[in-house]
């Protein structure tokens, strides 16, 4: 079994948490649609590691976990407060 290590819950089964995708600043208010377009449906998946929105689904609590995408190891996770 795979434990994700939720700043809120502590260490969790990985089934209870879904990924929001990698962390992205977001577009200007005013900016074009396509921007936007792109903001929400395009993604780099770039290898190696990555920042990345996740839930833990019981709590519905967000959170970012630093990811490896080449090895899938969760490296660190930490509350949004702390995202810089």
């Amino acid at each position: 079994m795979k434990l994700m290590p939720c700043p809120l819950n502590g260490s969790r089964n990985i089934q209870e948490f879904v990924c929001g995708g990698e962390v992205q600043k977001l577009p200007a208010d005013n900016a074009p649609n396509r921007e936007w377009a792109d903001y929400t449906f395009q993604r780099e998946n770039a290898a190696g590691v990555v920042r990345e929105w996740w839930m833990h689904v019981p709590s519905s609590y967000w959170f970012i976990a630093e990811r490896d995408t080449r090895t899938d190891e969760i490296l660190k996770t930490y509350g949004v407060e702390d995202l810089t």
